[in-house]
């Protein structure tokens, strides 16, 4: 805490901006941080519980009402809602191959889907490589205030120079201290990302593969009649 107080007392706005931004990327990748995990736990959860639940279900309908009830993130649903849209009327994509229109529709979904999954890596792969540039910005700074305030006392030593040169330090550990969990969970995170892209790259092939081939269940013939 002395050297924080040290710091702030012999520092200029320059200084002062530069330790503003690293707690502000500080702030940023932390809610980022625990935003994301939470999210992506909570959706590996889901689409491991999900998926199993929808096969299991009796038409395509109560196979819906599986996922919307567990699918809490939105990543399995969107993709179940493009496999059994029918395409706009008189439009191009009308005139393609079914096929065609389920693979592009399929991607879409599955684009939007990972693009939520994804979102706040940029924050964090940008706060990780960048934060202990920021921080040595601040100690060179530093080390350029404190020399041109020895200067202009006209004193000059090694304890003129170790103490300020000391506080100008404190700015670099910042930046790597800002840095270290970005970086940390910018992997982590992509592991957990990847998981569940394959997880739902896989759903959407087998819901192509079934809608190509669904048959809707026969309809129960009335009590007391003989099928036909």
């Amino acid at each position: 805490m002395a050297g924080w107080q040290a710091f702030w007392a012999s520092t200029d706005a320059v200084g002062a901006a530069v330790a503003g931004l690293l707690l502000a990327m500080s702030v940023g990748a932390w809610v980022v941080i625990l935003w994301k995990g939470w999210v992506l736990r909570r959706a590996a959860r889901d689409i491991a519980r999900a998926v199993p639940t929808f096969w299991a279900g009796a038409n395509l309908a109560d196979g819906r009402k599986r996922l919307s009830s567990l699918d809490r993130e939105r990543v399995l649903l969107p993709l179940f809602d493009a496999a059994v849209a029918a395409p706009t009327r008189g439009s191009l994509e009308a005139n393609g191959a079914r096929e065609d229109q389920l693979t592009r529709r399929l991607r879409d979904a599955l684009h939007r889907g990972l693009a939520h999954l994804q979102f706040g890596q940029v924050l964090l792969a940008s706060v990780g490589s960048t934060a202990p540039f920021v921080g040595l910005f601040g100690t060179v700074w530093g080390v350029y205030h404190a020399l041109v305030g020895i200067a202009g006392a006209g004193q000059f030593g090694i304890d003129q120079v170790a103490a300020p040169i000391g506080e100008a330090l404190i700015m670099t550990a910042a930046g790597i201290a800002v840095a270290v969990p970005a970086v940390l969970a910018y992997n982590l995170f992509g592991q957990w990302i990847a998981a569940s892209e394959a997880e739902l790259e896989g759903f959407a092939h087998d819901l192509r593969q079934m809608v190509l081939q669904y048959r809707p269940p026969a309809a129960a013939a009335p009590e007391g009649t003989e099928p036909a």
